[in-house]
């Protein structure tokens, strides 16, 4: 190969010739680009084949030779072909170059060496010689990457000795070039020559400045040391540019992270110093502007230090440039932050590292000075990775190796330390040991590599070298709701004691004020100490695995406050039994051991002290700056005082988080009323309502004597028939506890809707409310999104309304793109964009549609001569249409002609016309009755002018004769005196000779046409004239008037004054993306799912409206071009990653806008708006408005895997790979950063190593930026999401970041609107805090596809409005839900980023960021008057796996310190708004759940028991319906009520109350509570289970279009557990229940409640199926039923997924129990044994047990139990044993049980008496009690495993699912055969239009069958053979 080039080549001759092996590179019909897809061993290959690919069509030959020696250095990096890929690559390019070596010739020389250098020399001489002064610095850094490889190859190619002079004197000039030219992300800071305008801007300049400002800065030196005088090093002084090249030679941080910090803090500056400056006399920095940034970026450090008592190491000399060194910190600073990867998420391990290395810094500033000449010391420049190697990588390890014990989240959280663990340590001296440079042999370092079995009980102690948790241990228990809230619990348990003893002593509440009440109302503070002991028991046990790391002082005061709690424990109720009359017992005991005090006064002292700190609590609370000072005081005395506090008031100990978070006076007396009246509501209803009424018939139940037992009771003479008691209270109280979060939704209804109202929501919230104030609108869009101006005149007033044409133009024509609206629409829509040729406002004609024909027909009609009465008589707007469309046809005309004497002419017919006006007689010098024959010519007239023509000579004589028509019927039909004008302007024509004669109107010009001002204003005259009907529905589009009529109200709602561009604050979007889709192709578009439906059908039927606008739009296409639009429309309407790109950059549009509009002027108005040609002055106006807008706004996608994708040979992959490049190529301002997993040999070994790595779109593909090292894989640590952020999040730059998530959208006229948000940052407020995150409202834009994703729109909007505008304001406890929220970017990268990331604890990483940021002293706003697009899941399965998500993240938020110290440090009202609004609400979901269970058993103990029978024999009691009133509370949460009430409220607040209505009533005929109680399940079981056992993890939905159907086996794995079996429990107590019980028959309330409980089972078991697509198909149910079978008998086994068998996933069921501890395992057993209970019960009611009570009756029933399922074993065994070789045994085995079983039933029906009913009854009975045996062994899984049961327990449980799945399906099966309920079912799921299309597409498909099988029956049959 390439003989001629003048090398040899070393390659072996079988890998030289190995062209048999070829690898498929392609994706799809594109052809590859090999330098994309090369291997991550021989990455250094790729920028070589680049080079290829660029000169390909320029040179072939020298591409061939780029290809061969990239060919040969990846034989010499790999020559084994071992790495992964490399073999295949290295056939491919083998292959290709045989290829070319014969196809390729020399174009410029005969030999290879000769044709090389002419070459290189040619394309210098082209491209760079003058390149710099005429390109720019993107195209100058790509063309000097091609020169320098290109001589790369040139040296392999020609001998060194034949390297021409003038080749090396043009490489010499490339090397220099090459660095001051490289791809760079915004700022192209240190190239030459022609620089773009970003480079130009005076703050730029001067942030450029200051950071290069190197002065007096000891220079380090490239080590070089000779001699014996190894004191002083000799050799080069490194050159450095700028501040932080210069910190790099002192550490060794990477090039691309000092590259990537040096832009981000010139930025950072530039944007700092432009607020609210003058650029007069602009060259440097202002002087508080470092101060700011250094105030704002090393706060949390002061903090940190001040926390420690250690000495900041921020110091500043005097005599020393300050600016300077304060940068030098800055940027030392952000070089950490820069290259911390994982350790970003801790915090205060940045500070201890900054720490450090500010005192090294000072150091070599200030003290390394040389012993002998006095001078600085110059240090050796280290090598680039020396602070990752020697400083983060150490860190690394130790947080790597504990993720490693988390075992993929199936390890215990006491097992491992998470980030939270490993950062808290920083928060103790302790960190100070770690010394500097750091000791690997330190306590912080020393880790054990034992891995402990995950399965291993995490009660047991780890082994001593198990490093402990740091302050807090996660442990599984619901005994953390209670730690964490146990002020709210205590409070609710004291106020139910006490208006149950008001309740039991005096009926009335004021009988509290009795003697003897008030007494035993005083025993709460009792129940109070024993309490408060509980809790101090709590805090020791549930935080034992953190006392090895506790201070001597926190363990003191765990065990003080023990001691405290303990002796009140015990004083209280000594104390107590002194005021008691007659003491007996223990009470007696007590008494006599205290008699040395008084009596009377012993108690009373004793509250009084005992309430001594909650005085002082409550004196604080109402203090909150005196709370908030003591608490961030370092003073020992205050430090004492809050340490004894926190032992006797306050549980959680002093920590470096959650100090001073206390809200001002106002706000905390706003939330604090707020609670004050929710609490009187709560406890008056529930005393009114649930204790009072039940107090009587509770005392009657006490005092009956019960001895007529139906069973055996094992306690027949307890007392007070406690057991009674207990069933009918239980509920109750449970009731109690939970009622609070439904008063909770009223209030916050009530005061979330009120605060709207008072917001100005929904004022505008119809076209028609639109069109009435839309007069309005420009002024309130001036004062809300115009920055202010001291002018306010008429200039200033047509500027407002010139600004605002421009945007509301943009608006328009953006969703005139998006397909929203027609052409027709966008013109009546649109605002002329010259404005000042009339003497009215021109409105848009939509509000002047119909005006001008009626106004002709009132004209015609009016009898009156007054013409003011008929002016009158017209309304504003038809006074506006009517008055510019004379003006406006006037200058049309006037315009058009060309002879003086024709103007003339028009010029005196409107002088009559204007003067007749002026003097009121119109209508005696003009006949109105010709009007409408001069319309009709007026409308010909512009019709002819807006038509396209061939013929000019046609065109102009048709304009003419109108033109005559036009002029003679105004002067003959409607001028009075028409006539003279003509004469006089004959005579005029006359008398002028020059003039020659021609006919009149006949010189006219045409070319007036291509002008596209004057064209507009001729369109916008033919709607004013044409359109005859109002314009009331236009736009048609429900989605555009969505946001239209949102825009325009939100224009007055209170939002900041929005400033000008320069003085806003900079931001960053950043979103995370992993697999999601980006674009659909054109096969998934057309793929067809079981039932024929594409998703182009599905959304052309949805979106039919759009559709139509979209096929208008596109008309005249090509047909590529038509499917690749076709493409982009679908993708826009799904959940994609394109669409989501789309709206973000918007932000860039709208800001390029508003800089024109500030700068450009009235008349200059450019890209893309309708104005002037662009000139040289306007395109340095757009360059400037481009450069602002980088100034400004990034935006980074973290596409996490972008280079493995870029590499993969799979076709989605690649699919992925080339959409996302090509939105590169289509935005430029568009950056891509992801993690490039790399091979490369170390030690002569293969690593992978990790880089975050910076792209760009760039010509043809993306441009590398920058590449930072990372210590190794950075998201195996934690959870996915936070670490794909994490990583990119240093590439992000500005003051605030915007987190936007995959499924979201942005809309232009909302991205107009950003600057004012920014602007909340900034905005002074009452409190002592600003903002640290703004909330932003969402629309959820899913929620047309079908009524499942309706109702989870409606819930989701209400939660993103009214539900998040209530937690910001009054209550104050809003955090982060999720995305669109904006950042304060500086806060939180010092604070430990935007999210966190420990693996399962922070499973909802987003609210982390958000509880992070309140606990670090932040506070969180909501904003509505801005809105973000957000699709949600929109299928059932979907909707359910989100939800599990959801509930999993907050029972693992239940556990996590963060919700513990935010419980414990807010005020008691705060903390009530913090429990309800997060894990409150899903605790008291399960408690909902948990409700009905206890209100059924204990009703089936009371009717098994015959307790219920003998309670009904009193008249007394079953009169009372207090039980069913108590309960009815409950019923009205199970039904989903609860979500609906500030859903309808929201609706209401914005679309109008009758719409809300309506909304309502169509919900729940679609089933929406059907849902909603499904959804409660969902809730509810993974919430309990995730406390419990764990088993959290991250739920992928998919996001997609819901068009298919799902099998019953996929609904029977996802539901099983946590609906199916829940509900076959319930139905079968309520059927015992029903069937045993004679309880309240004629209670309606009694009904309502069982109705409510018959309603639950029957969602819990049919909603899937309900809801499924096609679930009542026959066909589909058939094949459902197939399938089923199928997966139930297939064995399970290693790598057999669980969709594929049964076995399988049961396994997998139970994998939770496999790593639960033994407490979950215990809590397991004891929930099984409530089973027992049925058959317990029943068998004392059977007929063959012949009311015998004795044990011996359940006795013998376990008999039958055991009989029966050794009877199965045997089966079992034998189709095992002789199912197979004896199946005439096995057989004879079979009829022998059955005869034996027909005969033992012979027995019992004849000789004891049993009955059919029996049977049935047995089934009741001995179910439950086998499925209880099937829960125990699951639980004790090893124990059954080491007996050999297993295998039985596995059977048990397969017949078990078989009778399930039977059960469920039947139903279904059974609908299934009448073809209506299917049809119904489609018209539930999916609205009308897509029913409709859906039959249609059935008809034409059943067509297309008749055609295909009538063309087969005429074919002529084919000829014999």
């Amino acid at each position: 190969m390439a003989s001629t080039s003048g090398t040899k080549s070393d390659l072996p001759r079988s890998l030289s010739r190995a062209s048999t092996m070829m690898v498929d590179l392609r994706d799809g019909d594109a052809p590859v680009i090999d330098s994309e897809v090369v291997p991550s061993s021989l990455a250094s290959i790729a920028p070589i084949l680049r080079v290829a690919n660029e000169i390909q069509d320029d040179n072939p030959r020298v591409a061939y030779l780029c290809r061969f020696h990239a060919f040969e250095k990846a034989h010499k990096m790999d020559p084994t072909s071992s790495g992964r890929g490399v073999r295949q690559f290295k056939t491919y390019l083998l292959h290709r170059l045989e290829k070319e070596e014969s196809e390729t010739e020399p174009r410029l020389a005969r030999t290879d060496p000769r044709e090389i250098q002419l070459y290189y020399q040619k394309f210098y001489e082209e491209n760079i010689r003058d390149g710099q002064y005429t390109k720019k610095p993107e195209v100058m850094a790509k063309i000097l990457q091609i020169a320098s490889v290109l001589y790369d190859v040139l040296k392999t190619v020609v001998p060194s000795s034949r390297v021409e002079e003038e080749t090396q004197k043009y490489a010499k000039d490339v090397e220099k070039k090459r660095e001051q030219y490289e791809h760079y992300n915004i700022l192209p800071l240190y190239s030459v020559g022609l620089k773009p305008a970003i480079m130009e801007l005076p703050e730029i300049k001067a942030a450029f400045n200051a950071v290069r400002n190197v002065d007096n800065l000891p220079m380090p030196r490239i080590s070089s040391i000779h001699g014996a005088n190894h004191d002083v090093p000799t050799g080069k002084i490194k050159p450095v540019n700028d501040i932080l090249e210069w910190l790099s030679s002192l550490f060794g941080f990477q090039k691309g992270n000092v590259a990537n910090q040096r832009e981000h803090l010139i930025l950072l500056l530039a944007n700092i110093d432009t607020r609210k400056r003058s650029l007069e006399d602009y060259t440097e920095l202002n002087t508080g502007t470092i101060q700011q940034l250094l105030n704002k970026t090393f706060k949390n450090y002061l903090s940190w230090c001040h926390y420690l008592r250690v000495e900041s190491n921020l110091r500043f000399p005097g005599g020393f440039d300050k600016p300077q060194l304060e940068l030098i910190y800055i940027g030392l600073y952000l070089l950490i932050w820069g290259e911390a990867s994982n350790i970003r998420f801790m915090p205060e391990c940045i500070c201890y590292i900054f720490h450090n290395m500010a005192y090294e810094v000072f150091g070599v500033l200030f003290r390394n000075l040389h012993p002998v000449s006095g001078e600085s010391y110059e240090t050796a420049a280290p090598d680039d990775e020396a602070f990752l190697r020697n400083v983060i990588h150490p860190i690394y390890q130790v947080v790597r190796k504990e993720a490693r014990r988390n075992k993929s989240g199936k390890a215990s959280h006491s097992r491992w330390r998470n980030y939270d663990d490993l950062n808290e340590y920083f928060w103790s001296n302790r960190c100070l040991r770690i010394k500097w440079p750091m000791d690997l042999k330190a306590d912080f370092f020393i880790h054990s590599d034992e891995v402990l079995p995950a399965n291993e009980r995490s009660n047991q102690g780890g082994s001593g070298r198990r490093k402990p948790k740091t302050n807090f241990v996660e442990v599984r228990t619901f005994w953390h709701l209670y730690r964490s809230f146990d002020r709210m619990w205590i409070f609710f348990i004291l106020a139910f004691q006490a208006m149950l003893i008001i309740a039991w002593n005096s009926g009335s509440i004021a009988g509290f004020f009795d003697p003897d009440v008030f007494r035993s109302v005083l025993s709460i503070f009792i129940t109070s100490a024993v309490l408060n002991l509980l809790r101090a028991i709590l805090d020791i046990v549930l935080n034992l695995y953190a006392w090895r790391s506790l201070k001597f002082t926190q363990i003191m005061r765990y065990l003080l406050k023990f001691a405290v709690a303990a002796a009140w424990a015990v004083a209280m109720p000594i104390a107590y039994s002194k005021s008691v009359q007659n003491p007996t017992g223990l009470i007696r005991f007590f008494s006599s051991w205290a008699s040395d005090f008084q009596n009377q006064s012993l108690y009373n002292y004793a509250v009084a002290i005992y309430l001594l700190p909650n005085i002082l609590s409550a004196l604080l609370f109402v203090l909150p700056p005196l709370r908030r000072t003591m608490e961030k005081s370092n003073f020992r005395i205050i430090t004492l005082l809050l340490w004894w506090a926190q032992a006797s008031i306050v549980s959680t100990p002093k920590l470096y988080i959650g100090r001073g978070m206390h809200e001002d006076v106002f706000s905390l007396l706003k939330y604090t009323l707020f609670w004050i009246l929710l609490i009187i509501s709560k406890l008056a209803f529930s005393y009114y309502v649930e204790i009072l009424p039940l107090v009587e018939p509770t005392k009657l139940i006490m005092e009956m004597r019960i001895d007529n037992y139906q069973w055996h009771e094992f306690f027949p003479h307890a007392k007070h028939n406690i057991g009674a008691v207990i069933a009918i209270w239980a509920p109750i109280v449970l009731v109690y506890f939970m009622d609070a979060q439904i008063w909770y939704a009223i209030f916050s209804t009530l005061f979330g809707g009120i605060r709207g109202a008072f917001s100005h929501l929904g004022e505008i919230r119809t076209l028609g409310m639109l069109r009435s104030r839309f007069e309005d609108v420009p002024s309130a869009f001036s004062t809300c999104l115009v920055p202010s101006s001291k002018k306010r005149d008429e200039s200033a007033e047509r500027q407002s309304i010139a600004n605002f044409s421009h945007v509301w133009n943009e608006f328009i024509n953006s969703m005139r793109m998006e397909d929203l609206i027609s052409n027709d629409e966008r013109d009546l829509l649109l605002v002329p964009s010259s404005s000042n040729d009339v003497s009215v406002i021109q409105w848009p004609p939509f509000l002047l549609a119909s005006k001008i024909p009626i106004a002709l027909d009132m004209a015609k009609d009016f009898k009156g001569t007054n013409g003011a009465d008929l002016f009158r008589r017209m309304d504003e707007y038809m006074r506006f249409a009517v008055v510019e469309f004379y003006e406006t046809i006037r200058d049309i005309i006037y315009s058009l002609l060309q002879d003086d004497s024709d103007r003339m002419i028009i010029r005196q017919i409107c002088y009559e016309v204007d003067v007749s006006i002026q003097q009121q007689r119109f209508l005696q010098e003009f006949r109105t009755s010709g009007l409408p024959l001069l319309s009709d010519k007026l409308e010909k007239f512009l019709h002819t002018l807006l038509s396209n023509y061939e013929d000019p000579d046609m065109f102009r004589a048709q304009i003419i004769n109108i033109l005559q028509d036009i002029i003679e019927i105004i002067v003959q039909d409607v001028m009075v005196r028409g006539r003279e004008i003509l004469e006089r302007a004959h005579y005029a024509a006359e008398d002028d000779e020059s003039v020659k004669k021609e006919q009149r109107f006949g010189k006219i010009n045409i070319d007036l046409i291509r002008n596209k001002t004057w064209r507009e204003k001729v369109v916008r005259l033919h709607l004013l004239l044409t359109t005859k009907e109002s314009a009331i529905n236009v736009p048609s589009n429900l989605d555009a008037r969505r946001r239209i009529t949102f825009f325009a109200n939100s224009l007055f709602m209170n939002m900041p004054s929005a400033p000008k561009v320069r003085d806003m604050l900079s931001f960053s979007v950043l979103t995370p993306y992993y697999k999601e889709d980006v674009l659909y192709s054109e096969e998934e578009l057309n793929h067809e799912n079981e039932d024929g439906i594409t998703i182009l059908f599905y959304l052309q039927t949805i979106y039919r409206d759009e559709w139509k606008n979209f096929e208008e739009r596109i008309t005249g296409c090509a047909p590529k071009d038509r499917a690749e639009l076709t493409r982009h429309w679908v993708s826009y309407r799904a959940q994609t990653l394109a669409r989501t790109v789309r709206g973000m950059m918007y932000y860039r549009r709208a800001l390029e806008l508003q800089y024109l509009l500030e700068f450009a002027g009235e008349n200059a108005i450019i890209n893309g708006l309708p104005s002037m040609e662009l000139s040289n002055e306007d395109r340095s106006l757009s360059e400037r408005a481009q450069a602002l807008a980088d100034l400004k706004f990034t935006y980074v996608v973290s596409c996490q895997i972008y280079g493995a994708q870029k590499k993969s040979s799979d076709g989605r992959d690649r699919s992925c790979y080339n959409n996302i490049l090509n939105l590169m190529l289509k935005y430029p301002s568009l950056r891509v950063a992801y993690i490039d997993e790399r091979e490369e040999t170390v030690n002569g070994k293969q690593q992978k190593v990790y880089y975050s790595v910076l792209v760009k779109g760039g010509d043809k593909l993306d441009e590398e930026i920058y590449r930072i090292k990372l210590p190794g894989p950075p998201t195996e640590i934690g959870e996915g999401k936070p670490e794909n952020q994490n990583h990119a999040i240093i590439f992000t730059r500005g003051e605030a970041l915007q987190t936007i998530d995959m499924n979201q959208d942005n809309y232009f006229e909302e991205a107009f609107k950003m600057r004012n948000v920014l602007e909340e940052f900034i905005t002074p407020r009452r409190g002592p805090r600003k903002p640290t995150i703004l909330g932003l409202r969402e629309h959820i834009f899913t929620g047309s596809v079908s009524s499942l994703a309706w109702f989870m729109s409606n819930q989701e909007t209400s939660f993103v409005t009214i539900g998040q505008r209530i937690l910001a304001n009054p209550l104050r406890v809003r955090f982060h839900y999720g995305h669109p929220d904006i950042f304060d970017r500086i806060f939180h990268i010092t604070r430990g980023g935007i999210s966190k990331a420990s693996k399962i604890i922070n499973l909802s990483e987003d609210i982390f960021s958000g509880y992070n940021s309140t606990l670090r002293g932040g506070y969180i706003t909501h904003h509505e008057y801005i809105q973000v697009g957000k699709g949600r899941d929109v299928g059932m399965n979907q909707i359910s796996l989100f939800e599990a998500k959801v509930a999993n993240g907050n029972g693992e938020q239940t556990l996590s310190r963060d919700v513990y110290r935010l419980g414990r440090r807010f005020d008691f009202y705060r903390m009530l708004s913090f429990y309800f609004t997060t894990v409150g609400f899903y605790f008291s979901s399960m408690i909902t759940v948990l409700i009905v269970y206890v209100f059924l058993y204990g009703r089936l103990y009371m009717v098994m028991s015959g307790v219920e029978m003998e309670i009904l024999t009193n008249a007394t009691i079953r009169q009372s319906n207090a039980l069913e009133e108590a309960l009815a509370t409950q019923s009205v949460f199970q039904l989903g009520l609860l979500l609906v009430l500030p859903m309808v409220m929201e609706i209401g607040l914005e679309k109008g109350f009758r719409t809300a209505l309506g909304d309502f009533i169509i919900m729940q005929l679609q089933l929406a509570s059907v849902f909603f109680t499904f959804q409660l399940g969902t809730k509810a079981h993974y919430y309990g289970k995730t406390i419990l056992h764990g088993g959290s993890k991250y739920r992928a939905t998919g996001r997609g279009f819901v068009v298919f159907h799902a099998k019953f086996a996929d609904n029977y794995r996802l539901y099983s557990r946590s609906h199916f079996v829940k509900g076959i429990e319930l139905l079968m107590l309520l059927i015992i229940y029903e069937v045993y019980g004679e309880s309240y028959r004629s209670s309606n309330l009694y009904l309502f409640i069982t109705f409510s409980m018959w309603f639950l089972v029957a969602s819990w078991l049919f909603a899937p199926f309900v809801f499924n697509p096609s679930g009542f198909d026959w066909q589909k149910t058939v094949d459902d039923w197939t399938d089923w079978k199928r997966w139930m008998g297939n064995r399970g086994g290693i790598g057999i997924p669980p969709e594929k068998s049964w076995e399988s996933w049961w396994d997998g069921e139970q994998e939770h129990l496999k790593y639960t501890n033994l407490r979950g395992r215990i809590m397991e057993i004891i929930l099984a044994c409530r089973f027992f209970v049925y058959q317990y019960g029943i068998v004392y009611h059977l007929d063959i047990s012949h009311r015998i009570k004795s044990l011996l009756v359940y006795g013998l029933s376990w008999v039958v139990m055991i009989s029966a399922l050794l009877v199965l074993k045997m089966v079992s065994m034998g189709r095992r044993k002789f199912g197979t070789d004896f199946q005439l045994t096995f057989r004879i085995l079979k009829a022998l049980l059955f005869l034996g079983f027909l005969s033992v039933l012979t027995v019992l029906f004849v000789v004891c008496n049993l009955t059919i009913a029996d049977l049935f009854a047995s089934i009741l009975a001995f179910i439950p009690t086998g499925w209880a045996l099937l829960l125990i062994g699951q639980a004790c899984r090893g124990l059954f495993k080491g007996i050999g049961l297993w295998d039985s327990i596995k059977e048990l449980g397969r017949a078990y699912e078989y009778i399930m799945g039977l059960l469920i399906f039947s139903p279904s099966a059974i609908l299934s055969w009448f073809p209506f309920v299917n049809e119904f079912q489609t018209r539930l799921l999916f609205n009308q239009a897509f029913s409709r299309g859906l039959q249609i597409s059935m008809i034409l498909q059943g067509r297309k069958d008749k055609d295909d099988a009538a063309a087969k029956k005429d074919k002529p049959p084919p000829p014999a053979k």
